[in-house]
């Protein structure tokens, strides 16, 4: 069966450099994030990319990116796609907002591959690591796709302690789970921090202790081709009920769009639980912590130094 690995790349800014934490080297090779979630995914089985870009920044990342991983994919037999999320692309009837300078949120960004995805997909940062289990468990999964199934879903669910920084507050979904581990809510949760003690959030430096143990998501979903139908509805939900939120700042988010499908009874999502340790470049000062990191899998063998080499 096809399965899709879609990767959520319009954040990257359209002047590349050292600025840029997407395309931060972290490799021994200057290999950045993305080409370790790309070669975990393929290892896994997915043979599908689909990279979710802007175009304006197409030229500038097929030569820092796309090209390269193209002639790798092209010799494992892995098909590549581009989608393309733009600020003016809405629904029908609803015009863009004057004073709106960025697009729409992950909820948009995954829409924009209607027509290229046909296939049950994972959906996943392009800035994030995730470690290798994470993708076999999605695999396993989606590959378990009938049409009869379109409206259950997976979500990778780390432990929160491992996905924080040490260096500054994150955002991170929350996870509620009841016993036979499906989800049950995510509560977008910001000013997340690490403490002696695990967890909490910090409100102008007041912290309120939260479950350090408790599944976080961190938008790593298994998802079914019906759900783009669902998802472009829910977009024009989105404008019908915008009532009084701020148009110039409001986002359609993925998890927060399957929260409420959730709480409506029209999905349900499994949690596939991964021990592994995710790293981010969230401030620059994480770099270093990074790269060694990648070091260290380097060194224990859980990566060649050529990254592709092993799956040829």
């Amino acid at each position: 069966m096809k399965t899709t690995l879609v990767i959520m790349a319009a954040g990257i800014g359209s002047r590349f450099g050292g600025g840029i934490k997407q395309l931060a080297p972290v490799g021994l090779n200057g290999e950045i994030i993305m080409d370790y979630s790309i070669h975990d995914a393929i290892e896994a089985g997915f043979n599908k990319i689909v990279f979710i870009i802007r175009k304006d920044i197409k030229d500038a990342f097929k030569e820092a990116i796309g090209d390269r991983i193209e002639k790798i994919c092209k010799d494992l037999d892995v098909e590549i796609a581009y989608a393309y999320q733009e600020l003016n692309e809405l629904p029908e009837g609803v015009e863009l907002p004057a004073g709106r300078t960025k697009p729409w949120g992950t909820g948009q960004a995954v829409l924009a591959c209607k027509e290229v995805l046909h296939e049950p997909f994972a959906v996943i940062n392009a800035d994030d690591y995730y470690g290798k289990e994470a993708f076999v468990k999605l695999h396993d999964f989606l590959v378990g796709y009938v049409p009869e199934k379109a409206n259950q879903f997976c979500m990778a669910g780390f432990i929160l302690k491992n996905t924080l920084s040490e260096n500054g507050a994150v955002t991170r979904g929350i996870c509620e789970t009841n016993e036979e581990g499906y989800l049950t809510a995510v509560h977008e949760t910001s000013n997340i921090v690490k403490t002696p003690e695990g967890a909490a959030v910090d409100n102008d430096g007041q912290l309120t202790s939260i479950n350090a143990e408790s599944y976080a998501s961190m938008n790593m979903w298994g998802l079914t081709p019906e759900f783009m139908q669902t998802l472009e509805e829910g977009f024009k939900e989105f404008f019908a009920n915008m009532g009084n939120k701020d148009i110039l700042k409001a986002e359609y988010l993925l998890p927060i769009y399957i929260d409420e499908l959730l709480q409506a009874g029209k999905v349900s999502v499994k949690v596939l639980d991964t021990n592994d340790k995710w790293f981010g470049v969230t401030y620059k000062e994480d770099k270093d912590y990074v790269v060694k990191s990648f070091a260290r899998l380097i060194e224990d063998g859980v990566y060649q130094k050529n990254l592709f080499e092993d799956l040829k």
